[in-house]
Parts: structure tokens; C-alpha cells; sequence
């Protein structure tokens, strides 16, 4: 590793992790992996009658869904660099876990994910602009949830899981007074560093306690921004159900076609009345936590190296090329589009202007409030302090 730069945290190795923390208490549960690292397509029996990608316009289409939301991360942390967004969340390595999941949701299933799942607004229909207006600061939001069923990031680490349980239960309650509703599952979207706040704790007990039809998606990227998921836990995540009494399945988070079959299983067998799961996708953060974050603090240099041969886009890459599913034409045409696609995301995000003040002030509220009238007029009356022949210098 000579020339590298090794990282400063006191987590540099896994010898130092057991010395300090102890061993894991339980050992790793089974990876469900349909297609591995060298593009090799295999099923695993438990989850084969579930409709799996195999088809060449399937797995195109999942492809060209991971391709295009990387390229639009690229693009948003360029434009963050460049001073036109203030913040922005990577996803890079984790396409295969949002990609997959996402696509196996129903359009009445609902959404509640964090700040990072940019892929799954993807399969969701919203449009990748309105991502972008949050991170500009323009919006408190960006798009309206309810036209999608894709919640508004949460910001809170874990607080979502508390919505999705809660709405998952209302969800129980309208099917009681009307069983013509479509059954619907809400799905929590979370990271490895959330799993450790005590909202998901209270979550998993509510939603075993009620039989809440909710799937519980943890995307194990191994760091809660600088500490590893061997800190945080000495018990595989997936484990964890087992002692809130639904089950947990631990899928490789870089395999799409895996995760969507897996979450195709867990969104049924909430839907049928089974109760909760826990899926943990087992991936890799392969960026920075978020552009404020510099991960060549505490990872090691060949941390990357390690999980690079095991990249969602270049496994099904190999497979599309070796099954001759995808020609060269059809990889060459979606570097045209996504090359169109990032012009035109970048000419919407200048064109976003913040709202005015008195906006600011109306939407404090879904009515108007007195107190923020009156704030409002404080503001009017300070504005009007500056007004020379009838015009605010």
C-alpha cells in the first residue's frame, strides 16, 4: 500500500475490532445470490416461483434502470461541487438493492426511504429533477408523495420506519372496513447506521406486535459514515428478526436480480397476512457518505479494491454480454441517453429558483396560523424600512 493513505480511525483493521468489541455471537446467515460476480445466472430453490428476471427484455430493462440512475449520481455530485446543489447523497454500489426492490413493488404499495434511495424514486416514476430540488434548497420536498407512493425523504435517521409501521397498520384497517382494496405492504428503506437507532427497535415491536403488512429493507452498505457494521453489531442484521419473531433473509444487495425475487417473496407474504420481514441487502458504499464526507479517513486503500469485482452494473453486464441477451448497441445507446439525460438535469437544476419569503411563510402550516401571520407582517413592515420611492433597495 505504499503511496496510499491509510486511514486515521481507530477501527483499521478487523484484528483491532475483536480485541476491542469481541467476536460476532452468531454466525453469518445464508446470502441469497441468483447471479454472482462472474455474470453466472443460477436460482436458489426457495425463491424460483417467484417471478424472476431471466428474459432479455427483463434484465435490460434492470440494466439500463441501475446505468442510468448512476449516471445521474454522477451528475448530481458534480453539480454539487460546482456550488449548484449545497448538499449531495451518493449511491454508487448500491443501484442493484434499490433497482431490484423497487421494481418488485406494486403501484399500491407505499415507499418510505431515506435520503439515498435515488434508484428507487426511479422505479417509482419520480421525476429525478424534483430529487434535486431538496438538495438545492428550494423545496422542503420536492414532489408530492401521494401521487407516487413514494414518501418525502426523511432526514432523521430511522424515523421512517416508525411512518411505514404506522401507515402499514392503517393499511390493515382499511382493508377490515373494505376488502375490495388491492392489499398493499408500506416498505422502510434504511442503512446498516440507522439499525442501531432506537426507532427501529420500537418499529419491529409495534410491527410484530400487530402483524403490520411492512417489509423492513436494510441496505447493509458496511458504514454508518465512518463506522463499520462490525462495530455497530455483533449480530448479522438479518438475525435480528428472529428475536422481534418474523423472519430476516440476508440477500446479496449487488445482485438485482436476487434482491428483486427476495423482495417479490417478502412483499407477498406481508400482503397475505403474514406479518412483517426483514431483508438485509448486503452491498457496498462505494463513495463517500455524502459529499461533506471524506471516506479516505477511516477506510482502507484496498477496501474499494475488494468489492469493485463485485459492481451490480458490471456483473449483469457480463451476463447480458456472455448469455448474448444485449449487443454493443444497446450499451452504446444508453451512453447516449444518459449523456441526454444529465444535459437535461443539469439545465433544470439552474433554471430552480428559490420561492419568495411570503411563500416561505405561507407553508409553515396547511392553514394559515396567526402567530405566522404576524411574523409575516414583522417581515413586511422590515422590508418596507428599505423602500425608496416606492421600490425595496
Amino acid at each position: 500500500m505504499s503511496g496510499s493513505r491509510l486511514p486515521a480511525a481507530e477501527f483499521e483493521s478487523e484484528e483491532m475490532v475483536r480485541a476491542l468489541h469481541g467476536p460476532a455471537t452468531a454466525p453469518e446467515p445464508d446470502m441469497v445470490q441468483f447471479l454472482d460476480a462472474e455474470g453466472m445466472l443460477a436460482y436458489d430453490a426457495d425463491y424460483r416461483g417467484f417471478p424472476v428476471a431471466s428474459g432479455a427484455d427483463q434484465l435490460k430493462a434492470l440494466y439500463r434502470d441501475m446505468y442510468l440512475i448512476r449516471r445521474f449520481d454522477q451528475e448530481a455530485t458534480a453539480l454539487q461541487r460546482q456550488g449548484e446543489l449545497a448538499l449531495w447523497v451518493p449511491l454508487t454500489g448500491q443501484e442493484a438493492a434499490q433497482i431490484g426492490s423497487g421494481r418488485a413493488l406494486k403501484p399500491q404499495d407505499y415507499a418510505f426511504p431515506t435520503y439515498r434511495e435515488h434508484g428507487v424514486a426511479l422505479t417509482r416514476g419520480v421525476a429525478l429533477s424534483d430529487v434535486l430540488r431538496l438538495f438545492r434548497g428550494v423545496t422542503n420536498g420536492g414532489w408530492d408523495p401521494r401521487e407516487r407512493n413514494f414518501h418525502l425523504y426523511t432526514l432523521v435517521l430511522a424515523a421512517q420506519a416508525l411512518h411505514a409501521v404506522g401507515y402499514a397498520m392503517g393499511i390493515q384497517r382499511d382493508q377490515l372496513a373494505d376488502p375490495a382494496l388491492p392489499p398493499a405492504v408500506s416498505v422502510a428503506y434504511f442503512g446498516d447506521g440507522a439499525s442501531s437507532e432506537g426507532d427501529i427497535h420500537e418499529a419491529m415491536v409495534f410491527a410484530a406486535s400487530f402483524n403490520a403488512p411492512v417489509v423492513f429493507f436494510c441496505q447493509n452498505n458496511q458504514w454508518a459514515i465512518s463506522v463499520p457494521s462490525t462495530v455497530q453489531t455483533r449480530v448479522p442484521l438479518a438475525r435480528r428478526a428472529e428475536g422481534y419473531g418474523f423472519p430476516g433473509v440476508r440477500v446479496d444487495g449487488n445482485d438485482v436480480v436476487a434482491v428483486e425475487a427476495v423482495t417479490q417473496w417478502a412483499l407477498e407474504h406481508a400482503r397475505s397476512g403474514q406479518g412483517p420481514v426483514l431483508i438485509e441487502a448486503f452491498t457496498y458504499r462505494m463513495s463517500a457518505h455524502t459529499t461533506a464526507d471524506d471516506p479516505t479517513k477511516y477506510r482502507l486503500a484496498g477496501d474499494d479494491a475488494d468489492w469493485h469485482p463485485k459492481d451490480p452494473l458490471a456483473r449483469l453486464e457480463k451476463h447480458l454480454r456472455s448469455s448474448g441477451k444485449a449487443d454493443d448497441a444497446f450499451f452504446e445507446q444508453l451512453i447516449t441517453e444518459s449523456k441526454s439525460m444529465a444535459v437535461e438535469l443539469r439545465r433544470d437544476v439552474q433554471a430552480m429558483e428559490a420561492p419568495g419569503m411570503e411563500e416561505r411563510f405561507n407553508t409553515v402550516y396547511a392553514e394559515p396560523h396567526p402567530l405566522v401571520q404576524e411574523e409575516l407582517q414583522v417581515w413586511r413592515d422590515y422590508e418596507a424600512g428599505f423602500a425608496v420611492d416606492g421600490e425595496t433597495r
